[in-house]
Protein backbone atom coordinates (compact mmCIF):
# COMPACT_ATOMS: atom_id res chain seq x y z
CA UNK A 1 0.00 0.00 0.00
CA UNK A 2 1.05 3.29 -0.90
CA UNK A 3 2.29 5.95 1.49
CA UNK A 4 0.05 9.20 1.42
CA UNK A 5 2.18 12.34 -0.22
CA UNK A 6 2.41 16.30 -0.32
CA UNK A 7 0.54 18.34 2.01
CA UNK A 8 -1.97 15.16 3.38
CA UNK A 9 1.28 13.53 4.30
CA UNK A 10 3.35 16.53 5.52
CA UNK A 11 0.20 18.01 7.50
CA UNK A 12 -0.23 14.73 9.40
CA UNK A 13 3.48 14.32 10.10
CA UNK A 14 3.91 17.89 11.22
CA UNK A 15 0.96 17.20 13.66
CA UNK A 16 2.41 14.69 15.27
CA UNK A 17 5.92 16.06 15.33
CA UNK A 18 4.18 19.12 17.29
CA UNK A 19 2.98 16.94 19.61
CA UNK A 20 6.12 14.72 20.36
CA UNK A 21 8.67 18.30 20.46
CA UNK A 22 5.95 19.72 23.06
CA UNK A 23 5.70 16.55 25.35
CA UNK A 24 9.85 16.31 25.50
CA UNK A 25 10.71 20.31 25.86
CA UNK A 26 7.27 21.33 27.61
CA UNK A 27 7.44 24.44 25.27
CA UNK A 28 4.40 24.77 23.30
CA UNK A 29 4.73 25.37 19.16
CA UNK A 30 2.01 28.23 18.87
CA UNK A 31 0.54 27.29 14.92
CA UNK A 32 -0.21 30.72 13.63
CA UNK A 33 1.86 32.71 10.80
CA UNK A 34 4.71 34.12 12.41
CA UNK A 35 7.46 31.93 11.53
CA UNK A 36 9.46 32.93 14.95
CA UNK A 37 7.10 30.57 16.56
CA UNK A 38 8.25 27.52 14.47
CA UNK A 39 12.25 28.22 14.98
CA UNK A 40 13.11 26.02 18.21
CA UNK A 41 11.36 22.99 16.32
CA UNK A 42 12.84 23.84 13.18
CA UNK A 43 15.99 23.29 14.75
CA UNK A 44 15.88 20.12 16.31
CA UNK A 45 14.79 18.93 12.97
CA UNK A 46 17.76 20.98 11.23
CA UNK A 47 20.17 18.57 13.51
CA UNK A 48 18.76 15.56 11.94
CA UNK A 49 18.80 16.70 8.17
CA UNK A 50 22.36 18.62 8.35
CA UNK A 51 23.19 14.63 8.62
CA UNK A 52 21.60 12.89 5.83
CA UNK A 53 24.89 13.47 3.44
CA UNK A 54 26.43 10.49 5.75
CA UNK A 55 22.92 8.79 7.14
CA UNK A 56 20.92 7.59 4.08
CA UNK A 57 22.06 3.79 4.51
CA UNK A 58 21.75 3.72 8.53
CA UNK A 59 18.80 5.71 8.44
CA UNK A 60 16.82 4.53 5.02
CA UNK A 61 16.01 7.98 3.23
CA UNK A 62 16.90 9.23 0.32
CA UNK A 63 20.47 10.17 -0.92
CA UNK A 64 21.90 14.27 -0.16
CA UNK A 65 24.86 14.85 -1.55
CA UNK A 66 27.35 17.21 0.37
CA UNK A 67 27.51 20.82 -0.25
CA UNK A 68 30.39 21.58 -2.21
CA UNK A 69 31.28 24.79 -1.34
CA UNK A 70 29.52 25.66 1.85
CA UNK A 71 29.68 29.78 2.19
CA UNK A 72 28.38 29.74 5.92
CA UNK A 73 28.62 27.36 8.38
CA UNK A 74 25.49 28.05 10.83
CA UNK A 75 22.01 27.91 10.81
CA UNK A 76 20.32 28.86 8.97
CA UNK A 77 22.63 29.00 5.81
CA UNK A 78 23.63 24.92 5.82
CA UNK A 79 22.10 23.67 2.51
CA UNK A 80 19.81 21.14 4.67
CA UNK A 81 18.92 24.23 7.29
CA UNK A 82 15.26 23.36 7.94
CA UNK A 83 13.62 27.10 8.76
CA UNK A 84 10.76 28.27 10.74
CA UNK A 85 9.27 29.38 7.42
CA UNK A 86 9.57 26.02 5.89
CA UNK A 87 7.87 24.57 8.86
CA UNK A 88 4.66 27.72 8.54
CA UNK A 89 4.00 26.98 5.15
CA UNK A 90 4.29 22.81 5.10
CA UNK A 91 1.78 22.69 8.00
CA UNK A 92 -0.46 25.35 6.45
CA UNK A 93 -0.53 23.91 2.99
CA UNK A 94 0.69 26.29 1.02
CA UNK A 95 3.67 24.54 -0.35
CA UNK A 96 2.41 21.20 -2.26
CA UNK A 97 5.61 19.36 -2.54
CA UNK A 98 7.10 19.81 0.38
CA UNK A 99 11.38 19.66 0.53
CA UNK A 100 11.89 16.23 0.54
CA UNK A 101 14.96 16.65 3.56
CA UNK A 102 11.63 17.96 5.62
CA UNK A 103 9.60 15.50 5.03
CA UNK A 104 12.40 12.65 5.67
CA UNK A 105 13.64 14.92 9.08
CA UNK A 106 9.86 14.54 10.39
CA UNK A 107 9.79 10.46 9.68
CA UNK A 108 13.09 9.84 11.49
CA UNK A 109 12.09 12.46 14.49
CA UNK A 110 9.05 10.25 15.00
CA UNK A 111 9.91 6.68 13.81
CA UNK A 112 13.33 6.41 13.78
CA UNK A 113 13.64 6.17 9.75
CA UNK A 114 13.58 7.65 6.53
CA UNK A 115 10.34 7.63 4.42
CA UNK A 116 11.90 4.64 2.11
CA UNK A 117 12.61 2.72 5.50
CA UNK A 118 8.85 3.48 6.61
CA UNK A 119 7.33 2.42 3.42
CA UNK A 120 8.93 -0.88 4.09
CA UNK A 121 7.52 -1.49 7.45
CA UNK A 122 4.76 1.63 7.91
CA UNK A 123 3.86 1.31 11.86
CA UNK A 124 1.82 4.05 11.48
CA UNK A 125 -1.71 3.21 9.53
CA UNK A 126 -2.85 6.85 9.12
CA UNK A 127 0.17 7.83 6.72
CA UNK A 128 -1.22 4.96 4.42
CA UNK A 129 -3.61 5.97 1.30
CA UNK A 130 -6.84 4.47 1.61
CA UNK A 131 -8.34 4.89 -2.21
CA UNK A 132 -11.10 5.54 -1.69
CA UNK A 133 -12.89 8.06 -4.03
CA UNK A 134 -16.04 7.90 -1.74
CA UNK A 135 -14.73 7.64 1.94
CA UNK A 136 -12.69 11.00 0.66
CA UNK A 137 -16.02 12.87 -0.75
CA UNK A 138 -17.46 11.96 2.30
CA UNK A 139 -15.30 13.38 4.76
CA UNK A 140 -15.16 16.29 2.54
CA UNK A 141 -18.60 16.82 2.81
CA UNK A 142 -18.45 16.88 7.05
CA UNK A 143 -15.89 18.75 6.74
CA UNK A 144 -17.65 21.52 4.88
CA UNK A 145 -20.76 21.19 7.17
CA UNK A 146 -18.53 21.47 10.57
CA UNK A 147 -17.13 24.38 8.48
CA UNK A 148 -19.95 26.41 7.65
CA UNK A 149 -21.80 25.57 11.46
CA UNK A 150 -18.90 26.74 12.81
CA UNK A 151 -19.25 30.10 10.90
CA UNK A 152 -22.59 30.51 11.75
CA UNK A 153 -21.78 30.00 15.30
CA UNK A 154 -18.78 32.81 14.84
CA UNK A 155 -21.44 35.35 12.95
CA UNK A 156 -23.67 35.28 15.49
CA UNK A 157 -20.83 36.29 18.14
CA UNK A 158 -19.36 38.93 16.18
CA UNK A 159 -21.20 42.04 16.04
CA UNK A 160 -20.78 41.56 20.34
CA UNK A 161 -17.05 40.84 20.10
CA UNK A 162 -16.37 43.44 17.52
CA UNK A 163 -18.27 46.33 19.77
CA UNK A 164 -16.47 45.26 22.72
CA UNK A 165 -13.01 44.94 20.67
CA UNK A 166 -14.06 48.86 19.91
CA UNK A 167 -14.53 49.95 23.31
CA UNK A 168 -11.42 48.50 24.49
CA UNK A 169 -9.45 49.60 21.83
CA UNK A 170 -10.14 52.97 22.70
CA UNK A 171 -9.80 52.79 25.98
CA UNK A 172 -6.74 50.91 26.08
CA UNK A 173 -4.97 53.66 23.21
CA UNK A 174 -5.92 56.36 25.13
CA UNK A 175 -4.47 54.60 28.76
CA UNK A 176 -1.24 53.41 26.98
CA UNK A 177 -0.94 57.00 25.77
CA UNK A 178 -1.44 58.87 28.95
CA UNK A 179 1.53 56.10 29.95
CA UNK A 180 3.83 56.27 27.54
CA UNK A 181 3.93 60.35 27.96
CA UNK A 182 4.27 59.97 32.02
CA UNK A 183 7.36 57.42 31.13
CA UNK A 184 8.79 59.95 28.49
CA UNK A 185 8.44 62.64 31.12
CA UNK A 186 10.34 60.49 34.12
CA UNK A 187 12.66 58.91 32.69
CA UNK A 188 13.55 61.98 29.97
CA UNK A 189 13.41 60.14 26.71
CA UNK A 190 14.71 62.26 24.12
CA UNK A 191 14.32 65.48 26.06
CA UNK A 192 16.12 67.48 23.02
CA UNK A 193 15.53 67.38 19.55
CA UNK A 194 19.05 67.41 17.69
CA UNK A 195 20.12 69.54 14.83
CA UNK A 196 20.62 68.02 11.51
CA UNK A 197 24.21 69.30 12.60
CA UNK A 198 24.69 67.34 15.47
CA UNK A 199 23.24 64.37 13.73
CA UNK A 200 25.96 64.49 11.21
CA UNK A 201 28.21 64.59 14.02
CA UNK A 202 27.68 61.66 15.47
CA UNK A 203 26.11 59.45 13.26
CA UNK A 204 29.21 56.76 11.53
CA UNK A 205 31.44 54.72 12.04
CA UNK A 206 33.90 55.76 14.94
CA UNK A 207 37.22 54.05 16.47
CA UNK A 208 37.21 53.29 20.15
CA UNK A 209 39.81 52.87 22.26
CA UNK A 210 39.27 51.20 26.06
CA UNK A 211 41.69 50.60 28.80
CA UNK A 212 39.63 48.36 30.59
CA UNK A 213 41.82 45.33 30.22
CA UNK A 214 44.07 46.68 32.45
CA UNK A 215 41.53 45.90 35.31
CA UNK A 216 41.00 42.14 34.50
CA UNK A 217 42.47 40.15 37.11
CA UNK A 218 42.47 36.94 35.60
CA UNK A 219 45.20 38.56 33.15
CA UNK A 220 49.11 38.77 34.62
CA UNK A 221 50.21 40.80 31.50
CA UNK A 222 47.35 42.97 31.72
CA UNK A 223 50.07 45.93 32.20
CA UNK A 224 49.13 48.39 29.42
CA UNK A 225 46.80 46.71 27.66
CA UNK A 226 43.96 48.54 25.29
CA UNK A 227 41.72 47.06 23.00
CA UNK A 228 40.13 48.84 20.23
CA UNK A 229 36.25 48.50 19.02
CA UNK A 230 34.46 49.26 16.70
CA UNK A 231 31.04 51.27 16.56
CA UNK A 232 28.57 51.90 14.17
CA UNK A 233 25.79 54.31 14.84
CA UNK A 234 22.75 55.33 13.13
CA UNK A 235 20.39 58.30 13.37
CA UNK A 236 16.46 56.86 14.37
CA UNK A 237 13.74 59.40 15.23
CA UNK A 238 15.08 61.40 17.43
CA UNK A 239 18.06 59.48 19.04
CA UNK A 240 20.61 56.69 17.67
CA UNK A 241 21.03 53.26 17.90
CA UNK A 242 24.43 51.47 17.49
CA UNK A 243 25.96 48.09 16.97
CA UNK A 244 29.42 47.96 18.60
CA UNK A 245 32.25 45.28 17.62
CA UNK A 246 34.46 44.16 20.20
CA UNK A 247 36.97 41.61 20.27
CA UNK A 248 35.58 39.02 22.09
CA UNK A 249 31.98 40.09 21.98
CA UNK A 250 29.64 42.58 21.00
CA UNK A 251 27.68 45.20 21.88
CA UNK A 252 24.03 46.97 20.90
CA UNK A 253 22.43 49.99 22.47
CA UNK A 254 21.52 53.46 21.88
CA UNK A 255 22.27 57.33 22.55
CA UNK A 256 20.64 60.53 22.74
CA UNK A 257 21.18 63.93 22.76
CA UNK A 258 20.70 65.24 26.60
CA UNK A 259 21.56 69.05 25.66
CA UNK A 260 23.91 70.72 22.83
CA UNK A 261 27.03 69.00 22.53
CA UNK A 262 26.21 66.24 25.47
CA UNK A 263 25.42 62.74 24.60
CA UNK A 264 24.24 59.80 27.12
CA UNK A 265 25.22 56.56 25.63
CA UNK A 266 23.57 53.17 26.70
CA UNK A 267 25.11 49.89 25.89
CA UNK A 268 24.86 46.22 26.93
CA UNK A 269 26.28 42.76 25.62
CA UNK A 270 24.33 41.41 22.35
CA UNK A 271 22.87 38.45 23.27
CA UNK A 272 20.25 35.61 22.12
CA UNK A 273 18.02 36.13 25.15
CA UNK A 274 16.48 39.40 25.46
CA UNK A 275 18.09 39.94 29.15
CA UNK A 276 20.39 42.56 29.33
CA UNK A 277 23.56 41.78 30.78
CA UNK A 278 26.90 43.92 31.48
CA UNK A 279 25.43 47.40 31.04
CA UNK A 280 27.50 50.49 30.24
CA UNK A 281 26.80 54.10 30.78
CA UNK A 282 28.22 56.84 29.30
CA UNK A 283 28.66 60.34 29.39
CA UNK A 284 29.99 62.29 26.18
CA UNK A 285 30.62 66.08 25.10
CA UNK A 286 31.28 66.54 21.77
CA UNK A 287 34.50 68.91 20.50
CA UNK A 288 35.24 70.32 17.12
CA UNK A 289 38.75 71.32 18.08
CA UNK A 290 39.72 68.07 18.84
CA UNK A 291 39.44 64.50 16.48
CA UNK A 292 39.94 62.44 19.93
CA UNK A 293 36.72 62.91 21.99
CA UNK A 294 37.25 61.60 25.72
CA UNK A 295 33.92 60.15 27.27
CA UNK A 296 33.82 58.78 30.91
CA UNK A 297 32.14 55.59 31.51
CA UNK A 298 30.72 53.14 34.10
CA UNK A 299 31.69 50.33 32.64
CA UNK A 300 32.79 46.45 33.36
CA UNK A 301 36.40 44.62 33.46
CA UNK A 302 34.83 41.54 31.58
CA UNK A 303 36.34 39.19 33.66
CA UNK A 304 35.28 35.83 34.42
CA UNK A 305 32.58 34.63 36.74
CA UNK A 306 32.37 36.57 40.26
CA UNK A 307 36.04 38.67 39.28
CA UNK A 308 33.70 40.79 36.55
CA UNK A 309 33.32 43.98 38.46
CA UNK A 310 32.13 47.74 37.44
CA UNK A 311 34.80 49.99 36.61
CA UNK A 312 35.07 53.91 36.12
CA UNK A 313 36.78 54.07 32.42
CA UNK A 314 37.95 56.99 29.80
CA UNK A 315 36.92 55.76 26.22
CA UNK A 316 38.80 57.66 23.15
CA UNK A 317 35.70 57.84 20.21
CA UNK A 318 37.55 58.69 16.88
CA UNK A 319 35.70 59.33 14.09
CA UNK A 320 36.65 57.51 11.25
CA UNK A 321 33.70 58.90 8.58
CA UNK A 322 30.19 58.29 7.83
CA UNK A 323 27.99 55.88 5.17
CA UNK A 324 28.62 52.31 4.31
CA UNK A 325 27.97 49.26 5.95
CA UNK A 326 30.01 47.47 8.87
CA UNK A 327 29.89 43.95 8.93
CA UNK A 328 32.00 41.17 11.16
CA UNK A 329 34.41 39.09 8.82
CA UNK A 330 33.92 35.51 9.88
CA UNK A 331 35.02 31.53 9.05
CA UNK A 332 38.74 33.03 7.21
CA UNK A 333 41.90 31.93 7.48
CA UNK A 334 43.14 35.50 8.39
CA UNK A 335 40.52 35.03 11.73
CA UNK A 336 42.63 32.06 12.98
CA UNK A 337 45.69 33.81 11.87
CA UNK A 338 45.51 36.74 13.30
CA UNK A 339 44.02 35.73 16.97
CA UNK A 340 41.69 38.64 16.74
CA UNK A 341 37.84 39.79 15.67
CA UNK A 342 37.54 41.03 11.91
CA UNK A 343 35.31 44.25 10.99
CA UNK A 344 35.05 45.26 7.50
CA UNK A 345 33.91 48.99 6.60
CA UNK A 346 32.42 48.72 3.10
CA UNK A 347 32.84 52.56 2.01
CA UNK A 348 33.29 54.68 -0.94
CA UNK A 349 33.03 51.21 -2.85
CA UNK A 350 36.37 50.43 -0.88
CA UNK A 351 36.48 47.54 2.01
CA UNK A 352 38.58 48.87 5.08
CA UNK A 353 39.38 46.79 7.56
CA UNK A 354 39.88 46.83 11.30
CA UNK A 355 41.42 44.12 13.27
CA UNK A 356 39.86 44.10 16.76
CA UNK A 357 42.51 42.75 19.67
CA UNK A 358 44.48 43.79 23.06
CA UNK A 359 47.41 45.04 22.59
CA UNK A 360 50.07 47.07 24.23
CA UNK A 361 49.64 50.73 24.88
CA UNK A 362 53.31 51.61 23.81
CA UNK A 363 52.24 49.72 20.44
CA UNK A 364 49.57 52.68 19.42
CA UNK A 365 51.07 54.61 15.92
CA UNK A 366 49.33 57.30 17.80
CA UNK A 367 51.34 58.43 20.84
CA UNK A 368 49.20 60.93 22.25
CA UNK A 369 46.54 58.10 23.06
CA UNK A 370 49.08 56.57 25.65
CA UNK A 371 48.15 59.32 28.50
CA UNK A 372 44.49 59.23 27.77
CA UNK A 373 44.82 54.81 27.91
CA UNK A 374 47.27 54.43 30.84
CA UNK A 375 47.02 53.08 34.58
CA UNK A 376 45.34 56.63 35.42
CA UNK A 377 41.78 56.27 33.06
CA UNK A 378 40.77 53.46 35.39
CA UNK A 379 38.63 53.26 38.74
CA UNK A 380 37.81 50.42 40.58
CA UNK A 381 34.92 50.06 42.22
CA UNK A 382 36.02 49.53 45.12
CA UNK A 383 39.43 50.86 45.82
CA UNK A 384 42.08 48.86 45.67
CA UNK A 385 45.74 48.23 45.20
CA UNK A 386 47.91 45.87 42.80
CA UNK A 387 45.00 45.12 40.32
CA UNK A 388 45.50 47.85 37.67
CA UNK A 389 49.24 47.61 37.24
CA UNK A 390 51.53 50.88 37.24
CA UNK A 391 54.42 48.97 36.10
CA UNK A 392 55.34 45.88 34.11
CA UNK A 393 55.82 42.71 35.93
Amino acid sequence: MELKSGKKEIVYLLTRVFEKYEKHTGQEVIRNTNRKNYEGLARVLSEISNKFPETAETLKHEIYPQDPNPRKLEYPYLKYDITGGQIKDAYNGIVANPRHFLIDACYIYLYGVGRKGFQENPVDPNLLETGGQEEDTTAVLLQTRKKYAGERRKWRSAVLILTALLIFSISGWFIAAQRWSAVRSDMKINPYQPTADEIKKLEGVWMVYIGSPQARISDSNRYHLVVTNIVDVTYKNGYFTFNRYGASFNHIGYMQYERPGVVSIHSYIKNTNGFIESPRLSLMRLDDKNSKISVISASWNFDVGNKNDIIGIREVYVKQGEGGEVEEVMNTIENSSCHCKIVRWKHEQKNIYFYLRNEKIESLTDHSLQKLLDENSILLRQPEKGIVLTSAR
